[in-house]
């Protein structure tokens, strides 16, 4: 069984399994203090051309997401998330478990714009009873999207601009941060995310990492008691090196680009295949997801061989499903993939 279900099937990448074994036997401080993750700190404020920003280290993406929200919201407030987002559909209600209520918006191809954002903030400020509603005070979005879609440069800076009008908080989780970086038809940069987002992470978990993510605090305003919160919400890891150590490994010789290209490589391959062998897609996508559609007896006759996410069910005879690449995906493995869609 070959898998293509997700992003994060493998352990890590052995530039960070090696320097793990290096620094085994180190002693250092605990929870984050330690010289591994202040060069972390370094490497990605450098390459984010942000030396006053902060950068957090948590353990995985839904402490991330949660702890971030949370340490922004007042109890009266929600955040504005697109109706197919991570926080909106795969977090088990973990912001509304910390009181915070999850405000959808109606998303095309996974995406919102700054128009939706800006009508959702008026239609509560222009009602006249709007203190008995939640109060929208933070805007939630993802860079690649759950579809894989991205965000242009003007896209995201029309929404940082009707945020900082509004008085909204702008939020961007990075699971899947350098694939969408390294996309063919990318216009953001590291540097435009600190500067257009107020807080936002880079994502480990699902790029070569054993587990972790860097999240980096831009705004000045949101920095007080953060390392407080993060205990707090189950964050923090007493042996904190070894995300500051994945992080060195992954940023000191841009080993993060490097893979996360690979993997959007080896999805085109797969995405041309699909394109000439005829099948269509669910959404147009130029990262390491993809969703092509199949018939039930396409989809029975792949799942004998390679482990696909089903997506969504197209009519009763087709469905979507994920095709999802990794820095580990071989060629070989592709295709294997390819071969067994040329006999479909």
């Amino acid at each position: 069984m070959i898998y293509f279900n997700c992003d994060y099937n493998e352990g890590a990448h052995p530039s960070i399994l090696h320097m793990l074994e290096e620094t085994n036997m180190e002693q250092t401080v605990g929870y984050g203090l330690d010289p591994y993750c202040e060069r972390a700190r370094e490497l990605i404020l450098e390459q984010c051309h942000a030396p006053e920003a902060e950068v957090h280290f948590l353990v995985g993406g839904t402490q991330t997401n949660t702890t971030a929200i949370s340490s922004v919201l007042r109890p009266h407030q929600g955040v504005i998330c697109p109706d197919s987002g991570h926080i909106q559909v795969h977090e088990t209600g973990a912001i509304e478990a910390c009181g915070h209520r999850v405000i959808p918006v109606p998303s095309k191809a996974g995406k919102i714009s700054g128009e939706q954002i800006e009508e959702v903030w008026r239609g509560h400020w222009e009602d006249e009873v709007h203190e008995h509603m939640v109060q929208p005070k933070m805007v939630y979005i993802s860079y690649p999207t759950e579809y894989g879609t991205l965000y242009s440069l003007n896209e995201l800076e029309e929404i940082s601009s009707v945020c900082r009008r509004c008085g909204l908080i702008l939020y961007l989780d990075g699971a899947r941060l350098g694939y969408g970086l390294c996309a063919k038809g990318n216009t953001l940069s590291l540097p435009d995310l600190a500067r257009l987002c107020d807080i936002f992470y880079i994502g480990g978990t699902k790029q070569g990492a054993l587990f972790g993510e860097a999240l980096v605090i831009a705004n000045p305003l949101l920095r007080e008691d953060f390392r407080y919160l993060i205990k707090q919400k189950g964050g923090m890891l007493a042996k904190g090196r070894l995300l500051g150590i994945q992080f060195v490994a992954l940023f000191q010789d841009r080993v993060y680009f490097e893979i996360a290209r690979h993997a959007n490589e080896m999805a085109d391959k797969i995405r041309e295949a699909c394109v000439r062998l005829g099948f269509s897609f669910l959404f147009e996508t130029t990262t390491n997801q993809i969703f092509p559609i199949f018939t039930k007896d396409q989809i029975k006759k792949l799942e004998k061989e390679f482990n696909l996410s089903f997506w969504e069910k197209v009519d009763e005879e087709r469905s979507a499903m994920r095709i999802c690449t990794s820095w580990a995906s071989t060629e070989e493995m592709v295709d294997i993939l390819i071969e067994a869609l040329e006999q479909l």
